[in-house]
């Protein structure tokens, strides 16, 4: 039977920075991905990455592409009901965030994976881990070709995201899983279109929230806020741009239109598991906890968990010494919780709820100018926009 020092269940991007990292510190890892690779690398999804998430990439040697074909910003813009307001990120914190979708972060890992020669199995389905309670975990998979394979490794990795089979074995014990559904969601379409502008507008208006991103010079990604029960039958094109004007329209800045190829709800939800542990099964990612995409935090907190969770694991493997791990939910939760914080605050600013009325509406952006309108409020909003340093720990 073959045995690995770690197996890690998921190639997100929770999965793949971590054994990532552990290569570097010469640890051996395998990692499991249900979907086909292509599947994975065209899955689109958003991505900002912090300033941390950036220093790990080009410290670790997956930085090139996304350094030449990222968009670095150095300011978001705030719309309040057409009144747009810059927060300068880099004058304030010293720091850029990159536009850079989560897909091709993926790509990066998965081709200096592959460079290295790791173990990488798509299209595998793990359908059993047993003994995480004792000395050995004992790990059961299907391969594409209905092949069944036993390994057995020394810890084990649960980063399959927000559907987990093996988020239970923790939450129907003694932990929690702490949730929270917004009654709001967004409707997001990609479209062939110049730039409205180099920054992120995010806008809101008393018909709603909407986003004005980038995805190249010639497709952007927007968003506006919807319904939860919505469907992309229910959005017309006539309908998507009236509503994009009206809310993100300002002085100088008319939202781009061009053809639009792809339309998707994504639905808002908040999730916090603790403890992230149970003794040699670890959850990192969206398997241990989910945020609402305002914040832009989902891919950052899954890097900063395993940046605990490496160096915990090669301390344990190298040294026989657990205590970073043991330690690691206690490290990892607080910044969770402060990443909910940041989400649930941004996102209760800049939506209107159902029902809202004319006070409600206007109390909220009232807090909006209040923020914006100091050095000391918008300093805050930029400091947790380009978030936090990165946990740093010596193997």
């Amino acid at each position: 039977m073959t045995h690995f020092p770690v197996a890690i269940i998921g190639a997100g991007p929770a999965g793949l920075t971590l054994a990532h990292l552990l290569h570097l510190q010469g640890i051996e890892s395998i990692v499991f991905e249900q979907r086909t690779r292509k599947e994975v690398e065209e899955t689109v999804r958003a991505g900002i990455l912090e300033q941390g998430t950036l220093n790990l990439m080009r410290e670790t040697g997956v930085g090139a592409r996304m350094e030449k074909e990222g968009d670095h910003d150095e300011a978001i813009d705030i719309s309040i009901n057409g009144e747009r307001i810059r927060v300068p990120l880099t004058e304030l914190t010293g720091h850029k965030v990159a536009i850079y979708p989560q897909h091709e972060y993926l790509k990066d890992f998965i081709a200096k994976r592959l460079e290295d020669g790791g173990e990488l199995l798509f299209s595998t389905t793990v359908y059993a881990v047993e003994g995480f309670d004792g000395e050995q975990v004992t790990v059961v998979y299907t391969e594409a070709d209905g092949s069944s394979t036993t390994i057995t490794a020394d810890y084990v990795i649960a980063a399959d995201g927000s559907n987990s089979p093996y988020r239970k074995i923790i939450t129907d014990g003694e932990g929690i899983r702490a949730r929270h559904e917004y009654p709001y969601a967004w409707f997001g379409i990609l479209v062939e279109a110049p730039k409205t502008q180099k920054e992120l507008i995010y806008a809101t208006h008393p018909e709603g929230f909407a986003l004005i991103s980038t995805r190249t010079d010639t497709v952007q990604r927007y968003y506006l806020q919807c319904d939860p029960n919505d469907t992309p039958e229910m959005w017309p094109d006539d309908r998507i741009w009236e509503q994009l004007h009206l809310r993100a329209d300002s002085p100088g800045i008319t939202v781009s239109e061009g053809k639009i190829f792809d339309k998707a709800v994504l639905r808002f939800r908040s999730a916090v598991t603790d403890p992230m542990q149970k003794g040699r099964l670890f959850l990192a990612g969206d398997a241990a906890h989910t945020v609402p995409p305002t914040g832009a935090k989902g891919l950052n907190l899954a890097v900063a968990d395993v940046s605990v969770l490496a160096p915990g694991l090669a301390r344990a493997i190298k040294n026989k010494n657990t205590t970073l791990l043991d330690e690691y939910t206690a490290l990892a939760v607080p910044r969770v919780w402060k990443a909910q914080h940041f989400s649930y605050w941004m996102s209760s600013m800049l939506h209107t709820v159902p029902g809202e009325d004319h006070f409600a509406t206007q109390r909220r952006f009232a807090e909006l100018r209040s923020v914006l309108g100091s050095e000391a409020g918008q300093r805050y909003l930029a400091e947790q926009y380009v978030g936090r340093d990165l946990p740093r720990f010596e193997v």
